[in-house]
């Protein structure tokens, strides 16, 4: 092992990247250095530039990331800051696959354990933010009432650190790699209008709205009635205090209010659903289709924006850190399977549109302010908080580049009695 010290000063250092070395032996093109907390260090493979730096706290980090050994655990050793990830966090992911597809022989399996349990026992308190503890029935409208409290209630300070000025909490629509990100959420916004073909006086309703932002954008460009709802009281607090400083409240208001409580006698000329589908669940979406379809007039158009999970991998344990810490509940399904319900409930597909790049790219800006306004981000939660937000942001940018997430956009009407779609028969317009 090539270390920047000629002997560890620390016997408990020299075992740790011990450990490692072994692990990684048949790592391709290792881009990331290690250094203790005696500043022993492993440098990057010679070959490689050094991308990001793995910070081991204390002489019990391998043990904590390691064991019991599952994604969790390393995901948790992170957040509870028994190691660091100094540099490019998504490059580090690239880590985390190899380790979730490496498969060793049983005899070095043994051996591997047998040095980490040779590793130093040192607990910490994990004190901060913790998993989510949800009561009542999976899906159950107060049961879901906590799973987006959980993740958005956090606060409205905190997610205006790195979202764009409208706080838009969805995947952007880039014209390139380089565009910034203001102008690339007002050009999804304009993008989601668009495919809804969005006329004055029309009626919009936006499942999950968020903090406004489309319905703004849709009644000050497009002259509609809009109507958003959404789970979160932080959210509808602000979007209500947005919508009236814009002087729309006339036309646009938040109601607090899930899918399924939606009840409108004069029904909606389109409605708009962006990634709030991933919390709805697979047992839910006959329901949250039909609800769609039961609000939308003959002739309306639903375009239903969510995360998708990919038909070769094999889907995430509900014990996973995107569960615990992130969007507990949530449950991404295939494209195909999402489209065969649609169908099933009476939906037209016209149109699919996949967003995967726009994500990846999307998700570095969040990540990239994020990081930037660190400590400000820590003061307005914690620092678990922070680092959970980090984490989720450089696993789901590597799980978009990767290809194991998509997000897409699909436009589905509801034909009238006779069949027709009143839709154009091209995209010109």
């Amino acid at each position: 092992m090539s270390l920047t010290r000629t002997q560890a000063a620390d016997p408990a250092a020299h075992a740790s990247l011990d450990f490692l070395q072994r692990l990684l032996a048949n790592y391709p093109s290792r881009d990331f250095a290690v250094r203790c907390w005696d500043g022993t260090t492993w440098p990057a493979a010679a070959t490689q530039p050094t991308r990001c730096t793995v910070v081991l706290q204390h002489p019990g980090a391998i043990r904590r990331m390691f064991w019991p050994p599952s994604r969790l655990t390393l995901c948790e050793a992170y957040i509870y800051d028994d190691f660091d990830v100094e540099g490019d966090m998504q490059s580090f992911w690239a880590f985390g696959k190899y380790l979730n597809e490496l498969r060793l022989p049983l005899r070095e399996r043994l051996r591997l354990g047998a040095r980490l349990f040779r590793l130093p026992n040192q607990k910490r308190s994990r004190t901060g933010r913790q998993a989510a503890r949800l009561t009542g029935a999976r899906h159950s409208l107060e049961r879901d009432r906590q799973a987006v409290a959980y993740h958005y209630d956090v606060s409205n300070d905190f997610f205006a650190l790195f979202l764009d000025r409208r706080m838009v909490y969805t995947c952007a629509y880039f014209a390139d790699s380089d565009e910034d990100l203001d102008t690339a959420q007002e050009r999804k916004l304009e993008h989601v209008c668009r495919k809804l073909r969005l006329r004055p006086g029309e009626r919009l309703l936006d499942i999950g709205c968020g903090w406004g932002g489309l319905l703004i954008y849709a009644a000050q460009r497009y002259g509609v009635e809009a109507v958003g709802i959404t789970l979160s009281t932080g959210q509808a607090e602000l979007a209500n205090q947005r919508i009236h400083a814009a002087g729309l409240a006339d036309r646009c208001r938040v109601e607090l209010r899930d899918y399924r409580e939606v009840k409108d006698p004069n029904g909606f000329d389109k409605i708009a659903s962006i990634e709030m589908f991933e919390q709805v669940g697979e047992e839910m979406l006959p329901a949250y289709f039909q609800q769609a379809w039961e609000l939308l007039r003959p002739g309306g158009v639903f375009l239903n924006q969510g995360i998708s999970a990919s038909p070769f991998q094999p889907p995430l344990p509900r014990a996973s850190f995107g569960n615990r810490y992130v969007f507990p509940d949530g449950a991404l399904v295939t494209l195909s399977a999402a489209l065969d319900v649609a169908e099933r409930v009476g939906f037209e597909v016209r149109d699919v549109e996949s967003l995967r790049e726009h994500y990846v790219l999307t998700l570095r800006h969040w990540l990239r302010r994020l990081e930037a306004q660190a400590r400000q981000a820590r003061q307005s939660t914690d620092n678990v908080t922070y680092r959970i937000w980090r984490l989720y942001m450089s696993i789901a940018a590597f799980g978009f580049k990767i290809g194991r997430l998509s997000d897409y956009q699909v436009v589905l009407c509801k034909p009238h009695p006779a069949g027709g779609s009143g839709l154009p028969l091209n995209r010109v317009d």
